[in-house]
């Protein structure tokens, strides 16, 4: 249990450094590139800027990390063990109709009572990639866009693009990083296999969740 505990806690933190220090590196590059000398804000020593650039990456890690925008998406709703749990309760006769929290709390109940522990450290490892690729993905897109706006203003007010080097680096740069996001998307697909791992471990294990699917949600008399 003490090893489990620490590795959520590990993987729960990358998961809060990860993204917020790329977004806090990006807003950075963007400040350098493309609005410094409107709004010269950075002419501080290193040791204060460094401590400004820790905290915008743990507010922006944080912020991100409440969100919880990631598990709104189709890859993370799709196919989950609890949905597998829930609709064989269906199928199943002299059980009363279950909640939708039930079955979420039969499918934890399962994980760490009866799964392996291999797939406790999957859980934990393909959410926290998950997590990653998808809020980087973000990142980049809201970056690139930005970026892409601000560069169209400095064009519109008479600037030329060999004056713009920094800020066109970085446009295309993190454009890049964006469509290689998605044009190789692993995050979808990895969190798909981990439920499809999990389900067939359920249904390779049936007469034990239906053991527990009666023991505990039997329809009273």
């Amino acid at each position: 249990m003490g090893q489990n505990s620490s590795s959520f806690s590990s993987h729960e933190a990358v998961r809060i450094l990860a993204p917020g220090y790329y977004c806090s590196t990006l807003l950075f590059l963007f400040y350098l590139s493309g609005i410094s000398r409107y709004f010269p804000f950075f002419a501080l020593d290193g040791l204060t800027l460094l401590l400004v650039f820790i905290a915008v990456g743990m507010v922006a890690g944080l912020t991100l990390y409440a969100k919880e925008s990631t598990k709104r998406r189709k890859a993370f709703q799709e196919n989950q063990p609890s949905l597998y749990l829930k609709n064989k309760s269906r199928t199943m006769s002299g059980l009363r109709a279950l909640d939708d929290s039930e079955p979420r709390q039969l499918y934890f109940y399962l994980l760490n009572n009866h799964m392996p522990l291999v797939f406790h450290e999957k859980i934990f490892f393909f959410g926290t990639i998950y997590h990653i690729m998808i809020q980087i993905r973000r990142t980049s897109f809201w970056f690139a866009v930005l970026s892409l706006v601000v560069l169209g203003v400095e064009i519109s007010s008479g600037l030329i693009l060999s004056d713009l080097q920094s800020l066109t680096a970085f446009t295309v740069a993190v454009w890049l990083i964006y469509g290689l996001n998605v044009r190789y998307n692993k995050a979808d697909r990895k969190m798909q296999e981990n439920y499809q791992d999990q389900i067939y471990w359920l249904e390779m294990n049936d007469d034990l969740v239906e053991g527990i699917l009666r023991k505990r949600y039997s329809a009273k008399a």
